[in-house]
C-alpha cells in the first residue's frame, strides 16, 4: 500500500452537527458563541449547522471532538461524527439536482 493510500485511512474529518434554539436573546448568544468556538478551533461551515475539519490522524480528531464537547451550549441537539480521509472522499454533492465539487481540503501545516 502506498503512503497516500495509508493517509487516506489514517487522516480523519470531523464534522459536527446541531439544531440549536434561537428564540430568546441568551439563546441566539450561546449559538453564535458555539459557531464562534468552532471557527475559532479550524473548523468550516459545510452548511449553516454543519462544521468541519481535517485531521492528521484519530488521536488529533479526539482532542478537537473534547474541545467541541467542552462548548457545547446548555440547549439544544450536537451531533459529533468522525470518518477517515477515504470516507469523505465517497461523499456526493449536489447543488439543484447538479452534482458539485467537494469542498477544498486545508492542508494542516505540522511541525515535528
Amino acid at each position: 500500500m502506498t503512503e497516500y493510500a495509508l493517509s487516506q485511512y489514517r487522516n480523519m474529518w470531523v464534522l459536527v452537527f446541531f439544531d440549536l434554539p434561537t428564540e430568546t436573546k441568551k439563546e441566539r448568544k450561546a449559538a453564535s458563541r458555539f459557531r464562534k468556538e468552532l471557527l475559532q478551533d479550524g473548523f468550516t461551515m459545510f452548511q449553516f449547522s454543519i462544521y468541519m475539519r481535517t485531521c492528521p490522524s484519530r488521536e488529533n480528531a479526539e482532542v478537537h471532538s473534547k474541545r467541541v464537547k467542552q462548548s457545547l451550549p446548555e440547549h439544544g441537539h450536537v451531533g459529533i461524527l468522525k470518518i477517515t480521509d477515504k470516507q469523505f472522499a465517497m461523499m456526493e454533492l449536489f447543488y439543484s439536482q447538479q452534482a458539485a465539487d467537494k469542498p477544498e481540503v486545508v492542508q494542516q501545516l505540522q511541525l515535528f
